[in-house]
């Protein structure tokens, strides 16, 4: 099923995100996860393109295992590092394989990449246009409520994300961010700006402290003071900030569908036991 008709057709929807293993001998070991986590039926489950957007890994193996859970998947796609023939290839693939969902990312820039004029693709819309052009599929891209890390400033921002949005883009889906009121300013901007697409917002349970500084640097978000204290009081014993980063996702959660923001991403990193402490967690307001 298509997303955008999912997002249509349900008041609230809460998907979650998985990676694939970087690794063929660990691809049994994500499948167990797929089995476990659509036990808790998300709204949709994506599954993001390789090890950092560096290689395709096993993305098609993982969707299929969703779909075949019940579970409508969103694959994702990059393209800084792709040529264009890669490109369609891939797209073939997806078709062959029924996948109508694709999450459109440049993806990250390796270590070491320098951009060049032989790049077929320098940005996220390009690949857009590519994907659209075939009439086939459910397009989502990414956001960033407290700016993208490359951009200088709000209002370009939010200028780049509208060229995309108006390239054909059914949803999008925001990165990671820990303070709501930044992502209720952004939604307002979005407004005023006439980005009209449907805004899911993706929340990151931090399960270890450890995770906090690679999930900064990622989604360039800032880190609340209530956060904070919870980090210095719990971050040491992590059975202790295993439930309090849980606790944290979930009121989150709670007050963004409280302030109308009905469609939820989590950034399971694969831990089916934090996705269902949250899923049951929010059970009676899914069902509301």
């Amino acid at each position: 099923m298509k997303i955008s008709d999912i997002l249509k057709s349900k008041k609230v929807t809460v998907s979650f995100e998985v990676f694939p293993p970087k690794e063929w001998v660990k691809i049994a070991d994500t499948k167990e996860v797929i089995k476990e986590m659509v036990k808790d039926k998300p709204s949709f489950m994506s599954v993001t393109y390789g090890a950092a957007g560096t290689s395709s890994g096993y993305t098609m193996e993982i969707a299929n295992e969703i779909a075949q859970g019940g579970v409508s998947p969103l694959a994702h796609l990059t393209c800084l590092t792709s040529t264009k023939e890669k490109i369609n290839s891939v797209l073939d693939e997806f078709e062959a394989n029924n996948i109508e969902n694709i999450l459109a990312l440049r993806g990250d820039i390796p270590k070491d990449f320098v951009m060049n004029e032989k790049q077929y693709y320098h940005h996220a819309y390009e690949l857009v246009n590519e994907i659209k052009a075939r009439n086939k599929f459910c397009i989502g891209g990414a956001c960033y409520p407290e700016i993208h890390p490359e951009s200088s400033n709000r209002v370009e921002d939010i200028a780049r994300l509208k060229e995309k949005v108006d390239c054909g883009l059914d949803f999008i889906t925001s990165q990671m961010f820990f303070d709501n009121e930044a992502f209720f300013n952004f939604r307002e901007m979005c407004a005023i700006k006439e980005i009209n697409v449907p805004i899911i917002a993706g929340i990151m349970p931090i399960t270890n402290a450890k995770q906090i500084k690679r999930s900064v640097e990622l989604s360039n978000c800032s880190i609340p003071k209530k956060f904070q204290k919870i980090m210095e009081r719990f971050g040491e014993n992590p059975d202790v900030m295993k439930q309090a980063g849980i606790i944290y996702a979930t009121e989150q959660i709670i007050d963004l569908m409280a302030n109308g923001v009905n469609n939820i991403h989590i950034y399971t990193m694969n831990k089916p036991d934090v996705a269902h402490q949250i899923m049951k967690g929010l059970s009676a307001i899914i069902h509301e």
